[in-house]
């Protein structure tokens, strides 16, 4: 049995005729009658009764042909994946993304990335940038969006932007008043830190040390969106990436540049050769594009 014999027998069945048949396939009715005979042998029953010179499937056929349908569904399915991956890469993207993009930025690119590719889907995780990084490397995730303290040693990367940070001030504080906020202003003010290996947090406490002076560290979260929060409900001040504060001035939270300034710097992670992947680039153009229209 060979898929000439196969693609015969199922062009016979869903065309009535030899003649038809012999023009789906672009070969002659002899040619049609050949490889269905030769089908019938290696099979070793009749696949059609010849009545009247019609080809009449018989009910062993007619079995037969389901499964010969079911596998040429499969066989679609292989083509329209096929043209997916020549016309948009592997037709699925899986990225991950550190919390402080994940809910702002990277939504945005999902939907200007779908404005171009409709048909592909994406998958998004919000992680850790520790995490984003192993799962990029694991070769769990085609894109990954981390900030600048994971390890790029065997990771493909690029930087995708460096942000100053901002003090994010409950409403009714004091220092809501200021234009600016210095190292001098966090003297013994409650403090809601990051995590202690971000390298935001790392600036900034050195430019307090360097002023002498000592901010009052009430707690310590590993989400920019998370410290917003807590500042909105008057736990302390906090210097937070201004990817994650959308929405929080409206419902109250005020927002100041800090001086010095402290900068949130992030990288796009790739697997090993993604960077060539169609859609893959065309993911980080969107990303390109949200960031510049900040």
């Amino acid at each position: 049995m060979n898929f000439r014999q196969v693609e015969a027998f199922r062009a016979v069945i869903i065309s009535g005729t030899v003649s038809r048949a012999a023009e789906l396939m672009g070969v002659t009715q002899p040619n049609v009658s050949r490889l269905v005979a030769e089908l019938e042998e290696s099979v070793g029953f009749a696949l059609f009764d010849r009545v009247k010179g019609r080809l009449i499937p018989t009910p062993e056929g007619q079995a037969f042909y389901r499964d010969v349908d079911q596998s040429f569904r499969g066989l679609d399915l292989l083509r329209s994946s096929a043209a997916r991956i020549r016309d948009f890469g592997s037709g699925q993207i899986r990225v991950a993304s550190l919390a402080a993009a994940g809910s702002t930025i990277v939504p945005r690119a999902v939907k200007r990335f779908r404005e171009t590719y409709p048909a592909a889907v994406v998958t998004l995780n919000i992680m850790s940038s520790a995490a984003v990084r192993n799962h990029v490397v694991d070769g769990d995730f085609d894109l990954g969006l981390a900030a600048d303290e994971v390890d790029l040693s065997g990771v493909e990367h690029q930087v995708f932007g460096s942000f100053p940070a901002l003090c994010a001030i409950p409403p009714a504080h004091p220092l809501a008043k200021r234009d600016v906020i210095r190292p001098e202003d966090f003297e013994g003010v409650d403090y809601i830190a990051l995590s202690a290996e971000d390298r935001a947090r790392l600036q900034f406490e050195h430019h307090c040390a360097a002023a002498g002076s000592r901010p009052n560290l009430v707690i310590e979260t590993p989400f920019a969106i998370t410290a917003c929060a807590l500042a909105l409900e008057g736990v302390g001040l906090a210097i937070v990436n201004p990817l994650a504060i959308d929405g929080f001035a409206q419902r109250g939270l005020v927002f100041r540049p800090f001086e010095p300034s402290v900068y949130f710097k992030s990288y796009l992670l790739f697997r090993p050769d993604m960077q060539k992947a169609s859609l893959v680039r065309a993911f980080v153009t969107a990303l390109m594009e949200v960031r510049n229209a900040r």
